[in-house]
């Protein structure tokens, strides 16, 4: 049986429309499994930020490899993360050049692969320490002399407190968010600021340190105030309760501008950024446990919450090299994007 023409040509378009139905579907479902797969945030992961290319970069801590990123501003140093490891919260310290300082904090849905806003503080702030407690977002503006607050939920700056203390740089607070504690290091000194009970009114106690203090942590347990001077290799050990230095360790450091105590309080550690190396520090004899050599220019460190490892930012060599606090060796590295500093640890979920 012949079958006209004009027949098969009908046949061969309805064959090739169908071809073209299944070809859109399976482009559809591959393109919304892509979606899915740029949708799952590591579990856990962490966070870290690029000065050189502004972004955010998202590390798988199974695979140590990079799963995503994210534009921030201008000159981003330091990231906390929510509790439910939804959003990264990132501050736009500017260029090192005075004419294009920070003025903001990017808020990052991780999920999402993007900024969802940016945070105005106003001209020339230069946001810089942050961190995510009760369910705000606090920081430093170094160029107003001044802390803050940003509500996540209401996506407002809901407080400012300043200290009149030159270039307040890193904070920490105590669990009841009842006392922040500030590094200044244009003025030498730390600022303990304490809520007056039952008024929305603070104190602030300005106490005198070494040359040049960035670093700064809080004992686990609440009772002493480490700060690490940038300018003479000291750390300075303070009292919490009475706001008296107890005792300045000097260790020769070259230029430490970062501090961590370990979960169990029972270790510090310091980065040596000129020095290349991290220093680990008995927190009860304020004792040199050990020196090590990390690589060149480390800077942000990350301990997690187990307090099995730390992360320590290698500036020069773009990795993290991986810590293990119980051999104090290093074990590993992960690549990063260049000139890595700030991290947060986005817990599992």
């Amino acid at each position: 049986m012949q079958i006209p023409l004009r027949d098969i040509a009908i046949r061969n378009r309805r064959v090739a429309f169908l071809l073209g139905l299944g070809v859109l579907a399976l482009a559809g479902i591959l393109a919304l499994a892509e979606g899915q797969a740029q949708a799952q945030v590591p579990s856990p992961a962490i966070v870290v930020l690029s000065e050189d290319s502004n972004s955010l970069a998202i590390i798988d801590v199974k695979t140590k490899t990079i799963v995503g990123r994210v534009s921030t501003g201008l000159g981003p140093h330091e990231v906390a993360a929510s509790d439910d490891g939804k959003l990264a919260f990132v501050t736009n310290y500017g260029l090192t050049d005075p004419v294009t300082p920070g003025d903001s904090i990017s808020v990052i849905d991780l999920a999402a692969r993007k900024e969802l806003r940016r945070v105005k503080i106003g001209t020339a702030a230069r946001p810089h320490g942050i961190t995510y407690a009760g369910g705000k977002v606090y920081f430093t503006a170094e160029g107003f002399k001044m802390i803050g607050s940003y509500d996540p939920a209401s996506g407002q700056i809901d407080w400012m407190l300043g200290n009149g203390q030159d270039r307040t740089h890193m904070l920490v607070l105590n669990r009841d968010r009842n006392r922040i504690f500030a590094a200044n290091v244009g003025s030498d000194s730390i600022a303990a600021m304490e809520r007056i009970p039952e008024t929305p009114d603070w104190n602030v106690t300005v106490i005198p340190v070494g040359k040049a203090p960035m670093a700064i942590d809080l004992s686990p347990d609440g009772k002493e105030v480490w700060t690490a001077h940038t300018a003479d290799g000291g750390v300075s050990v303070v009292d919490a309760a009475t706001k008296k230095v107890l005792q300045t360790l000097q260790l020769g450091t070259k230029r430490t501008n970062r501090l961590k105590f370990t979960p169990d309080g029972r270790h510090v550690l310091l980065s040596d950024r000129d020095g290349g190396e991290l220093l680990v520090l008995d927190a009860a004899t304020r004792k040199l446990v050990k020196r090590i050599p990390v690589g060149n220019r480390p800077s942000g460190i990350l301990i997690v919450p187990d307090g099995s490892l730390a992360y320590v930012a290698v500036q020069a060599d773009n990795n993290l090299a991986i810590v293990d606090l119980k051999t104090l060796e290093v074990t590993g590295r992960v690549p990063t994007d260049s000139n890595p500093d700030g991290m947060a640890w986005v817990p599992a979920r």
